[in-house]
């Protein structure tokens, strides 16, 4: 028999806050239970808790409860990594990989850190078992761990991270007008990205975790904007599987996501997700969203993720939270209140019962009104192509451990203008950007910024539309022809890992 024979089910559990009963917002608190959220005053100003009170709640809370999965429709699985491993192979044992062994990056010159220099493409045409093949060989481990835990930079790792975000549903499967298995083939390039170093986690921001609007719920090709989404409708079709079952045994969307997440853990990432903050651009089971009506929706979505073994949340306009730089505004529909983001912040910690959660506000400054938010890190914030400056603006952060903002290589209204050149010198500029290392800001990438896509699209079309880029109407196809294949694309790859590589045992 083999040990997925039996489903175990996964405990529900509910938050009750227990808080002084003087205190002037207990009121406030003692609504959090999930029958009264429905009735909670989105206008209640939460800014009447110091932030000092929150946090220091939260890190006792943290320290004596440990996270509990409790979202609706999970398999159950405490061992999903395994379980999948076992539905593609019908076996549980883990053989060394030679193919990873000889095409280690620098020859495995690397210390014990070790990554593939294998083009993107060709990664992607292997299959998900050969990949978690090179994920244990990469770290040593003829086995699947039972336990796989997010790796330890500490509770406020966000605030130094390196964000790379990657697009699930452009490198997924595109066949026949179908889109899918974005997961899995995020997980056949977790071998072929550069570990987190030594100072500072690699943090893997998927596009895409719940469907956008139009025919993603399909998982057909279409429009599909990755700056919409519906929120309780499921994980999108983009990413899941439609086969993916052995002796009746069905892998859950659920399950294929905390997989991912473990996979990126073992391999030494942080992982996250992106979310809209725009009421026009979300619905909730297909009807517009309302930030009156539908707050703790958007939290339970929020905290779901978290769930599914997420680290870390990037928030769409999060700079215009409460009518801020409106002139500026880009999206489409009203935004939460100054109080309502960061009570959703707050909510989210404390049902997650996780303090070491990383949340990252779009093009957020170092004004103080972000850290109260409750946020931790700004993007876009300081000159890439100026060193000096990348260093002048880490510098006058270093007072603050708690929220940076920091630069940028690209971000998702990248339309492929620049050369290779200026992305390592951004690059380059970005992680080395400091007078002590302690205070290295946190920076934000595309894909596009290790691997090249094809000039034929470029990151905010991705975003944008899902196209199939395949001649014939086949998977292997479209592989080839998204990414750049070009010699001086893989020499542009292979001198990002240069770059990673000199920063990897700071």
């Amino acid at each position: 028999m083999n040990f997925y024979s039996q489903k175990k089910s996964c405990p529900s559990f509910t938050i009750n806050v227990k808080i002084d009963s003087q205190n002037k917002s207990s009121n406030i608190l003692q609504n959090l239970d999930t029958k009264n959220r429905e009735n909670f005053d989105t206008q209640n100003p939460i800014k009447k808790i110091s932030a000092n009170s929150i946090m220091s709640f939260l890190e006792n809370s943290c320290r004596i409860n440990k996270p509990i999965l409790s979202f609706k429709g999970y398999q159950g699985d405490p061992q999903p990594t395994k379980k999948l491993f076992w539905i593609l192979t019908g076996r549980n044992e883990i053989y060394t990989d030679n193919y990873t062994n000889e095409r280690l990056f620098n020859n495995g010159q690397t210390g014990w850190k070790k990554w593939l220099s294998v083009r993107p493409n060709e990664a992607l045409s292997r299959s998900p078992e050969q990949a978690i093949q090179s994920i244990c060989t990469l770290q040593n481990k003829n086995y699947l761990p039972e336990f796989i835990p997010t790796p330890n930079y500490g509770d406020k790792w966000g605030r130094h991270a390196n964000y790379i975000e990657i697009n699930p549903r452009l490198i997924a499967k595109h066949e026949n007008g179908e889109v899918s298995e974005g997961l899995l083939n995020a997980i056949k390039l977790l071998p072929i990205i550069p570990p987190s170093p030594n100072s500072s986690a690699n943090c893997l921001i998927l596009s895409q975790l719940y469907p956008c609007f139009y025919k993603d719920a399909e998982g057909t090709n279409g429009f599909g904007s990755l700056y919409t989404v519906d929120l309780h409708s499921g994980i999108s079709k983009n990413l899941t599987s439609r086969g993916l079952t052995r002796n009746s045994q069905r892998m859950g969307d659920d399950e294929l996501v905390k997989a991912f997440n473990d996979f990126a853990h073992m391999r030494g990432f942080k992982t996250g997700f992106r979310m809209p903050l725009s009421a026009g651009q979300m619905t909730l089971h297909g009807r517009l969203f309302d930030w009156q009506k539908d707050e703790s929706a958007f939290i339970d979505a929020c905290c779901w993720g978290i769930e599914l073994g997420f680290d870390s949340i990037y928030f769409d306009s999060a700079k215009h939270v409460g009518f801020y730089d409106m002139g500026n505004y880009c999206g489409n529909g009203n935004l939460p209140t100054f109080d309502q983001m960061q009570r959703i912040l707050y909510l989210i910690r404390n049902k997650t019962k996780r303090n070491d959660l990383a949340f990252i506000g779009e093009k957020c400054t170092p004004d103080d009104r972000f850290r109260q938010m409750g946020l931790n890190v700004g993007t876009d914030w300081g000159n890439a192509y100026n060193k000096d400056s990348v260093k002048y603006e880490s510098n006058n952060a270093k007072h603050s451990r708690d929220y940076a903002s920091g630069p940028e290589i690209s971000n998702d209204n990248d339309y492929g203008h620049m050369s290779y050149q200026q992305r390592r010198d951004r690059l380059e500029n970005c992680i080395f950007g400091y007078h002590n290392i302690a205070d290295k800001l946190p920076i934000f990438m595309q894909m596009t910024d290790i691997f090249p896509i094809s000039p034929c699209t470029n990151t905010h079309d991705s975003m944008m539309h899902s196209k199939s880029f395949s001649a014939f109407g086949d998977a292997q196809s479209h592989y080839n022809n998204v990414f750049n294949q070009s010699d001086s694309a893989f020499n542009h790859q292979n001198s990002v890992y240069n770059i990673f590589q000199k920063a990897m045992y700071l």
